[in-house]
C-alpha cells in the first residue's frame, strides 16, 4: 500500500506498485482548529502547504516551511519527506515545525506521536516518523506551529563574476553570525532562464547570483543590511541591490521562485537533483560539477539553498536523443556520490524514494542498513507499506559493488526483496 499526497515528490517515493493499493489521501483537506494563543493549528493530511498560510494570515502568523511547490504540495507529504525550502536555514525543515502526528498503523491503530507540551516523555516518534517516506505508517492528522510574520524584511541582491566567491561570500554572512530568513544562489544559465522569463532585474552577465532575505525587527534588520552589504563587497560581489521597497524585494525572489520553469522553457527535459554538502565546498562541489557537464556532454542549470547547502542542480536534456536520458541520470548519480565524497549527503529535502537507492548503499554501511531494517520491520513487519522505496536491500548493494554479503545470507528475511 502506497500513501500518496499531491504527487509533487521528485524521487519516485509515491510511485505505486503493480500488485498494490494507492491510497490517495487528497480528499482529506480540512483544517480542523486553529489556536491562537498556542500557534498552532490542526489539519488534515490533504491540507495544501499554502493553504495554512493562507488561512492564519488574518491573525498575523503563518507556517515557515515554504518548498516551491507549496501551491499544491500537501502537508502529509510535507511530513512524509521532511520537506524545507527557501526558509529552512533560519527556521529549520517540517521537522522543526510539528508539534503532533496522528498515524494509522499497518494494524489499523490510531497513534498519536507528539503533543502541545514542549517535550513529551518516551521516545522521540514524531521526529522518526517525519522522513520516512510512507513506510512506517499513514499520516491522517499534523498539528503545525505557527510563527508571528516578522515586523520587516530587506532583500538584497548580490552579482559576482565567480561563483566561488560567491560560495565565499554565503560562508562569510554564517560566519559572522548572521542567519538570514533565506540565501539562495543561482549560477549564470539559471539566471538567464529566470531574468527571461519574469524579467526580475537580474544581471544576466553575472556568473552567479545571491539572494539573501533578513527579518525581524526593524532595529535588526537595518543592523544586518549594512552588515550583510558590506560582507558581500568584501566578498568580491561586483554590484550589490538593496530592496527599495516590498515590491521589489517580492521581484527579486520571483526570478528564484520561477527558476525551475524557467530553466524548462530552454530544455525539452531537465533532470533535478537533490544533495547537500558542507558549505565550505560549495565552490569546490561547483567546479567538480562543471566538469561533470563537460563531461556528459550535458547543460547545468544551478538553483540551490546556498545557506545550508542544499544543492539542486538542474541537468538539461532531451529525452528525444537515444542515450541522453540515461547520461543524466549517470550524471546526477556522480553529483550524489560526490556530495557523499566531500561529507555531505544525498538528499536535503527531496528524500530517498526508487530514485537514491543505489547510492543509499554508497553512503551507508552494512549495519548502519541492518538498522534501518530492523526499524522497518519493527513498525511493518510484511513489508506492506510503500515496499522498495527508501532503503535498499543488502543484496541491492551487492550488485551495485557497494559492499558484500556472505555466503549469500541476508539479515531480516522477513522483509520482502526489491
Amino acid at each position: 500500500m502506497v500513501a500518496r499526497g499531491a504527487g509533487t515528490g521528485l524521487s519516485g517515493g509515491a510511485l505505486p506498485h503493480a500488485q498494490g493499493l494507492l491510497l490517495c489521501l487528497t480528499k482529506l483537506k480540512n483544517i480542523i482548529s486553529i489556536d491562537q494563543e498556542l500557534r498552532t493549528a490542526r489539519v488534515q493530511p490533504g491540507v495544501r502547504n499554502l493553504e495554512i498560510s493562507q488561512a492564519v494570515k488574518h491573525l498575523g502568523l503563518y507556517y515557515a516551511p515554504d518548498p516551491s511547490s507549496q501551491i499544491a504540495c500537501t502537508i502529509g507529504g510535507n511530513v512524509a519527506e521532511n520537506s524545507g525550502g527557501v526558509h529552512c536555514l533560519k527556521y529549520g525543515l517540517t521537522v522543526h515545525n510539528i508539534q503532533q502526528i496522528k498515524i494509522v498503523s499497518i494494524e489499523g491503530q490510531l497513534i498519536t506521536l507528539g503533543g502541545n507540551g514542549l517535550d513529551t516523555p518516551g521516545y522521540d516518534l514524531l521526529a522518526l516518523m517525519t522522513g520516512s517516506e510512507g513506510m512506517l505508517g499513514v499520516i491522517v492528522e499534523v498539528t503545525v506551529k505557527l510563527l508571528p510574520k516578522p515586523e520587516c524584511t530587506q532583500t538584497l541582491l548580490a552579482a559576482f563574476d565567480d561563483v566561488s566567491k560567491a560560495g565565499a561570500a554565503v560562508a562569510n554572512i554564517i560566519s559572522a553570525g548572521i542567519i538570514p530568513a533565506g540565501l539562495e544562489m543561482m549560477d549564470k544559465l539559471a539566471i538567464q532562464a529566470a531574468e527571461d522569463f519574469v524579467h526580475a532585474g537580474y544581471p544576466k552577465n553575472a556568473a552567479a547570483i545571491l539572494l539573501c532575505e533578513l527579518d525581524g525587527n526593524r532595529g535588526e534588520v537595518d543592523t544586518h543590511t549594512l552588515a550583510v552589504h558590506e560582507i558581500l563587497i568584501t566578498s568580491g560581489a561586483t554590484e550589490v541591490r538593496t530592496a527599495r521597497d516590498e515590491q521589489q524585494g517580492i521581484t527579486f525572489w520571483k526570478g528564484r521562485k520561477s527558476a525551475f520553469p524557467a530553466v524548462g522553457r530552454i530544455s525539452p527535459d531537465y533532470y533535478c537533483m537533490d544533495g547537500t554538502i558542507p558549505r565550505k565546498k560549495l565552490a569546490h562541489v561547483l567546479l567538480e560539477m562543471t566538469e561533470m557537464s563537460q563531461q556528459y556532454g550535458l547543460a547545468i542549470a544551478n538553483v540551490f539553498h546556498a545557506g545550508d547547502g542544499n544543492l539542486h542542480p538542474l541537468i538539461l536534456y532531451d529525452a528525444n536523443i537515444p542515450g541522453e536520458l540515461q547520461r543524466a541520470e549517470d550524471f546526477g548519480a556522480n553529483i550524489l556520490e560526490l556530495c557523499i565524497k566531500v561529507g555531505g549527503t544525498i538528499t536535503g529535502e527531496h528524500g530517498v524514494g526508487m530514485e537514491k537507492l543505489n547510492q543509499m548503499c554508497v553512503q551507508f554501511e552494512l549495519t548502519e542498513l541492518n538498522q534501518f531494517h530492523a526499524v522497518k520491520a519493527a513498525f511493518d513487519p510484511k513489508s506492506l507499506l510503500n515496499p522498495g522505496k527508501a532503503i535498499p536491500t543488502l543484496h541491492r548493494c551487492a550488485e551495485f559493488g557497494a559492499m558484500h554479503i556472505h555466503d549469500g545470507k541476508l539479515p531480516h528475511p522477513e522483509l520482502e526483496r526489491f
